[in-house]
């Protein structure tokens, strides 16, 4: 499966690293210094221990996150503000302890963790129950997203961002999810 990582970077230059994967050092070091290494779950921490020992940056990491290779520097819960000017919001599904990221500015961007995924054509779709604790639980995740925040550009943990029309594109894959059907018949 196609993996995706992150880097935001904040007005003064700082640089924020969402689920990191293995890059080269010099590539990262383009981008600005970076001051924080932030996971959406516990599943994510990929080259997040390498790139602290790299750059010196603290890994925040959710709270009760399981399956951590290292101690996180930092833990944070939902509504909790992280560096870069994230936003924790709590989505459990695939996993208890799994969060979606969000960024207001420019435009309203969310980094979803493993709620859904998304090839380069078509609409998203939910990662396979079998590899969720409760699939029935992704759903009401994304349901509360798209009640919550304003989306403009989501971003996935597993494939490519959708940069326009992400609200309209999000409750689609909601109608259009053949497992869950009859619980999308109110969107």
């Amino acid at each position: 499966m196609r993996s995706e990582a992150y880097a935001v970077v904040a007005e003064d230059g700082a640089v924020t690293l969402i689920d990191p994967l293995p890059i080269e050092e010099r590539a990262l070091k383009e981008l600005g210094p970076v001051e924080a290494i932030v996971l959406t779950a516990g599943n994510h921490q990929r080259a997040a221990w390498q790139l602290r020992r790299v750059f010196r940056a603290p890994v925040w990491a959710p709270q009760h996150a399981y399956g951590l290779e290292d101690n996180a520097d930092i833990t944070y819960g939902a509504g909790d503000t992280l560096p870069g000017g994230l936003v924790a919001y709590h989505t459990p599904g695939p996993a208890m302890s799994m969060y979606t990221l969000w960024l207001e500015r420019p435009r309203s961007v969310i980094f979803v963790s493993d709620l859904l995924t998304h090839d380069t054509h078509g609409t998203p779709r939910f990662i396979d129950s079998q590899y969720q604790d409760e699939p029935a639980r992704t759903r009401t995740s994304v349901r509360r997203l798209l009640e919550k925040l304003p989306i403009d550009v989501v971003c996935f943990a597993h494939g490519a961002p959708i940069v326009a029309d992400a609200e309209s594109v999000l409750r689609r894959a909601l109608v259009e999810d053949t497992e869950f059907a009859l619980e999308s018949d109110h969107l």
